[in-house]
């Protein structure tokens, strides 16, 4: 039987990000995807131009659907908005007791808002207590701990370890926005370092959906029954070589989007 994945996003009109990045990802690692839509964004390589949240209920209906037939071995949640919908996904997957990867989806590529202000306190006390992963960026670290970004490995360590104290079973602290020639991803727990992740920073544009990617990488790889390392790593993986071929595709006239089928169709 096919692993099941599930993932409660919003939804990337330009299909480089989002639930389009998500089940894309999902379906280039063997893993069935399905989805629970949140929001729907007008969005390109270039900017995020309207954003429409998803009734409440039909984001509730959407997930009831999806648990009560489809055996999901794992959920990755992204882009929630608002308080509201944080507050309505935390109690729609409340029975579910499978793993969970939180991606603190905050901005876009394009640097437009995806995430009100007011939800960010919301989102840190609501879910990341549910999170067996959560994969912030240093900007999206920074912000959830109210603190500056972290400008070290070991400041990012202990800045993985400050969000652990708020529930997260482990924390992936994704160095892509940091500096230097090596990009470091560090998977922290509440004791401390638990693997490294190091792959060489590549000069391109084309990184739209990076985040979803990876998360959803790693929810596909912990539905296959793989521990939170072993997930990350083949993430990590899959994740370089979709960059690594993303100049290839071409695709739009600003931040495009990584190739998520890099080793199935070369671009």
């Amino acid at each position: 039987m096919a692993a099941i994945a599930l993932t409660i996003a919003g939804s990337d009109s330009g299909g480089g990000a989002g639930i389009q990045a998500d089940l894309k990802a999902m379906s280039a690692l063997g893993v069935y995807g399905a989805s629970v839509i949140t929001a729907v964004t007008a969005q390109n390589t270039r900017a995020v131009t309207a954003v429409h949240g998803i009734p409440l209920d039909v984001i509730a209906a959407q997930i009831e659907a999806v648990l009560t037939d489809l055996d999901v071995g794992a959920i990755k949640i992204g882009m929630l908005a608002t308080p509201d919908i944080i507050h309505t996904v935390a109690g729609s997957i409340a029975e579910f007791d499978g793993p969970i990867v939180l991606d603190p989806v905050m901005i876009a590529k394009s640097g437009d808002a995806l995430l009100a202000e007011d939800a960010v306190q919301t989102l840190r006390d609501v879910l990341v207590p549910r999170a067996s992963v959560l994969t912030p960026n240093l900007p999206e670290a920074a912000c959830l701990l109210g603190s500056s970004d972290a400008q070290s490995p070991n400041e990012m360590v202990e800045q993985g370890r400050a969000l652990c104290g708020y529930g997260a079973q482990t924390v992936l602290m994704k160095g892509g926005h940091g500096q230097g020639e090596i990009c470091h991803d560090l998977l922290v727990s509440s004791a401390g370092l638990i693997a490294e992740f190091t792959a060489p920073r590549r000069q391109t544009r084309n990184t739209h959906g990076t985040g979803c990617t990876l998360s959803s990488s790693i929810a596909a790889g912990l539905a296959e029954g793989l521990t939170i390392p072993d997930a990350v790593a083949q993430a990590h993986d899959y994740l370089q070589g979709a960059i690594a071929k993303a100049d290839a595709l071409d695709i739009g006239q600003g931040h495009g989007p990584v190739h998520h089928f890099h080793e199935v169709w070369p671009a």
